[in-house]
C-alpha cells in the first residue's frame, strides 16, 4: 500500500516503477495488491524512492506500530496510577485536616461551627478531582481532544 502511495505521488505508472528499480511489473503488482516481498525487492524499490527499505517492510512497520501501541498504554496506564496516588493522598489529607478542625472548632467555639463550610468546600474540591479520576473521559477526556482536533482538521490523526 505504500509504495502505491509513492509511486502515484510521484505519477509513475507500475511499468514505469519496475523499470526504474530493475524488477518485473508484475512483481510491482503483485507487492501492491498485498503480497509479500522478498528484501531484495524492498532494497530496489527503497532505492528508486530513496528511502530505507525498512519502511517499506510490512512486517517491520507491524513490529514498530504494536511497539509504539503498547508504549502508549504504558504511558497512559502510568499517568493514570499517577493521578490515582494523588487523589488518594488528597483524601488522606482531606480527613486528617478535617478531623482537627472540627477538634478545634469544638474546642475553642462550640457555639459557633464554621467547620460545616470548610469541610462542604474543601468537599466540593475533592469531588471535582475525584470526577477528574474516575469519570468519564467524554467530558474534556484525551478522547474529547482527539475529537476536536479531527474535526478542526478534518480528518483523522
Amino acid at each position: 500500500m505504500l509504495i502505491q502511495k509513492l509511486r502515484l505521488k510521484r505519477g509513475w505508472s507500475q511499468q514505469q516503477l519496475a523499470n526504474a528499480s530493475g524488477l518485473s511489473a508484475r512483481t510491482i503488482q503483485r507487492i501492491e495488491a498485498g503480497q509479500p516481498a522478498s528484501i531484495e525487492t524492498l532494497k530496489s524499490i527503497a532505492a528508486v524512492f530513496e528511502l530505507d527499505f525498512s519502511t517499506l517492510d510490512p512486517e517491520r512497520q507491524m513490529a514498530t506500530m504494536e511497539n509504539a501501541t503498547s508504549e502508549k498504554l504504558e504511558a497512559e496506564a502510568f499517568d493514570y496510577v499517577r493521578r490515582l496516588r494523588r487523589f488518594y493522598l488528597h483524601s488522606f489529607r482531606y480527613v486528617l485536616v478535617n478531623v482537627l478542625l472540627v477538634v478545634v472548632n469544638l474546642m475553642a467555639t462550640p457555639e459557633r461551627l464554621w467547620v460545616p463550610w470548610v469541610i462542604g468546600g474543601w468537599g466540593l474540591g475533592l469531588l471535582l478531582h475525584a470526577f477528574r479520576v474516575f469519570g468519564p473521559d467524554w467530558m474534556l477526556g484525551p478522547d474529547w481532544e482527539r475529537r476536536q482536533v479531527e474535526k478542526r482538521l478534518g480528518r483523522q490523526l
